[in-house]
């Protein structure tokens, strides 16, 4: 059983999360979803949900996993200091991190992604990648994997990059049983991205 910490921050777009840990709880050989935030009262999304927190940033740093949904708000939580330090710490012990649009963004902002390939929100592409100028942005992806780190572009791609990394740590059957359990039809294909052409970026 691999521990996850699904890190929530007010403002989190809900598709970024529930999407994701639609594909990651089902993985066969088990992965325990614990929802992280700095503090213990309810997570609101962005549209308005409330998610129970189980952990906070202060209890513990040591996931085998670790997730970062995006949002707006992304970008708001970056100015904590705590919360980066904490995602620095948690990415160096993971034994895979993922991040999904803003999320992405906000995760190099902390640094960890310097000198690594990665992808974001293609509609925000522009706006935001100027943020974490020493991350190596890959315009035209869906998702991107680079060593240990899986980054998607824009909400519904983390489901696709999810599955990528069920196939990574389980194999590809269990990946697929996932996306057949679910009625998804898994864009396999990594640079299958149409959205960078739409959003001017290519």
């Amino acid at each position: 059983m691999r521990t996850m910490a699904a890190l929530v921050f007010p403002g989190f777009e809900t598709l970024d999360y529930f999407g994701p840990m639609e594909m990651l709880g089902g993985a066969a050989q088990g992965i325990e979803i614990i929802t992280v935030a700095q503090g213990r009262e309810p997570v609101p999304s962005v549209h308005g949900q409330r998610i129970v927190v189980d952990k906070t940033i202060a209890e513990k740093n040591d996931y085998d996993l670790l997730f970062i949904p995006g949002g707006d708000s992304a970008l708001e939580a970056a100015k904590d200091q705590a919360l980066m330090q904490w995602i620095r710490e948690a990415s160096a012990n993971a034994e895979r991190v993922m991040a999904v649009c803003t999320g992405t963004v906000l995760l190099g902002m902390t640094g960890v992604l310097d000198g690594r390939k990665a992808t974001t929100n293609k509609i925000d592409f522009n706006d935001t990648v100027p943020l974490a100028p020493n991350v190596d942005w890959v315009k035209e992806a869906r998702w991107v994997e680079d060593g240990k780190f899986f980054t998607s572009s824009g909400v519904s791609a983390g489901m696709d990059m999810s599955l990528a990394v069920i196939a990574d740590l389980y194999g590809m059957a269990a990946a697929e049983k996932v996306a057949l359990g679910t009625e998804y039809e898994w864009h396999k294909d990594s640079l299958r991205d149409p959205f960078a052409k739409l959003a001017g970026l290519i």
